[in-house]
């Protein structure tokens, strides 16, 4: 049985790498490749592979939000994310969105192949590295803080954040007031810097 594969990587010289050594498997096919997460999810709408392998981070939109969108539209697709950051936030996040593999660049690419083909056969993988930094590091704001203070981070004003959320500007402040008790921050910067570095937001 082949196994059909979106690969998913902002990164040229990456993506060739890793298509290149995932073709070299006789059971795995790369049907298309992306570059960034609105190309991925149209990959994987268009070529229906049975695993998207993407990044973490990438322009547009992120491959969590990818994944969230292929869950949310009940699409078969087993997601393996591969990304350089050790971050706790991001493999709730994955979990959450349903990602079935998680994994490290830095992992030997007989493990990345080795977790395509678990994840298709239906486990869920996870590198223990991370699953212990998940376990360690637990993101204290609610889901609305955490929308508050990622537009925030953007640099919208209260008002605007309130507009964009339907709330009220009173609401907004509250929310960001209270993200920052929880991180032990300063301000709405040092806040969001922190809660990007967690892989929080």
């Amino acid at each position: 049985m082949t196994i059909s594969v979106v690969l998913a990587e902002d990164q040229g010289m990456v993506l060739g790498a890793f298509a290149a050594l995932l073709r070299l498997e006789p059971d795995l096919d790369v049907v298309a490749t992306a570059t960034d997460g609105h190309k991925a999810l149209a990959a994987v709408l268009e070529h229906d592979p049975d695993v998207l392998v993407t990044d973490v981070e990438m322009p547009g939109i992120s491959g969590l939000d990818v994944a969230a969108a292929l869950r949310r539209d009940g699409h078969r697709a087993r997601v393996v994310i591969v990304t350089t950051f050790a971050r706790s936030g991001y493999l709730r996040r994955a979990m959450d969105s349903g990602v079935a593999g998680y994994v490290l660049k830095d992992a030997p690419i007989d493990q990345l192949v080795g977790v395509v083909r678990r994840v298709h056969a239906g486990e869920r993988v996870v590198d223990p590295q991370l699953a212990m930094a998940a376990w360690d590091s637990a993101d204290p704001m609610t889901d609305r803080e955490r929308d508050v203070l990622r537009l925030a981070a953007d640099g919208l004003p209260n008002g605007e954040i309130a507009a964009r959320l339907h709330l009220a500007e009173g609401t907004v402040r509250n929310y960001l007031s209270t993200a920052i008790t929880k991180l032990g921050v300063r301000n709405r910067i040092e806040a969001a810097r922190l809660a990007r570095d967690r892989g929080w937001l």
